[in-house]
């Protein structure tokens, strides 16, 4: 069966964009390994990372070595090379520089891979659904990002954490307000977290009900709860109880508990327990 010279065109025009399609398909870059590469590259070496170490046509030198505690990697022919706190392009560099001004090597093309992180890590504890190890792939990651590594904090998470670290050699602590972090009401508190910091989230404080309340028990104190919020977490009085007749116990300074009688409006305090007496009629 013989195609006519129109037919023959339009099978060559479909052919023709076939090929452009599949070259652009093949063309185009994988967005997650780039975005990996990038961070890569961002990242800043720490004490005990692997890494990889090759110099182009050069296999007597390739190299895998790990960063040692105070940053530095001992490398042939230049011996120990100060890496630690280098992004990868900086470390490739003082390789390089450091072989060519030797003479070991004119023109070095120096490559270095990450293998495995272990330095440059920021621990989340306490209250968080994944608390762990987390590595710090960008030089600009903050404690919001920790968080979100982390999952984010449970339900019974304090709503304030607390920083710890070193900063220019000193010991360094800070409290943070978590939700003013995601409200953007203190951006400032959003810093940026350093290797070796931790992230502490401890249990929320609690108060606890009891006597004739619908669900007596422990419960979350929310900020500014007042008596009356209290007796509304326990569900209010049972039919025999009053809202009228109420009794606090709180620990005093000196640790003794003091036994008070609450107006509905006073701010609860963590540990602090409300009984809900019996209705005189």
């Amino acid at each position: 069966m013989k195609l006519g010279r129109c037919s023959l065109l339009l099978l060559g025009f479909l052919w023709m964009s076939w090929l452009v399609h599949a070259q652009t398909l093949t063309s185009q870059p994988n967005t997650s390994e780039s975005a990996s590469a990038a961070a890569s590259q961002d990242y800043r070496l720490g004490a005990g990372d692997s890494i990889g170490i090759q110099v182009y046509q050069s296999p007597d030198l390739t190299l895998e070595s790990r960063v040692s505690e105070n940053g530095v990697v001992s490398y042939p022919l230049i011996g120990n090379v100060q890496l630690g706190g280098l992004r990868l392009v900086e470390a490739e560099k003082t390789i390089a520089d450091a072989l060519r001004s030797g003479g070991f090597v004119r023109s070095p093309q120096v490559n270095i891979t990450l293998k495995q992180v272990r330095g440059n890590q920021v621990a989340v504890l306490g209250q968080v659904n994944r608390p762990g190890r987390f590595p710090l792939e960008t030089g600009n990651t903050r404690v919001s990002d920790m968080l979100a590594s982390a999952g984010g904090v449970t339900p019974t998470g304090d709503d304030v954490l607390i920083l710890t670290g070193r900063r220019q050699g000193q010991e360094f602590r800070r409290v943070i307000d978590i939700p003013g972090l995601f409200l953007n009401q203190k951006p400032d508190d959003d810093v940026v977290v350093a290797g070796g910091d931790t992230l502490y989230i401890n249990k929320a404080p609690v108060f606890y009900i009891y006597g004739e309340a619908q669900r007596p028990g422990p419960y979350r104190i929310e900020r500014g709860m007042t008596v009356m919020q209290a007796l509304a977490q326990g569900g209010g009085p049972t039919a025999r109880g009053s809202q009228n007749r109420l009794k606090l116990h709180r620990r005093g300074v000196a640790g003794k508990v003091i036994e008070t009688v609450p107006e509905l409006t006073d701010v609860v305090r963590p540990e602090d327990v409300i009984f809900v007496r019996e209705s005189l009629f």
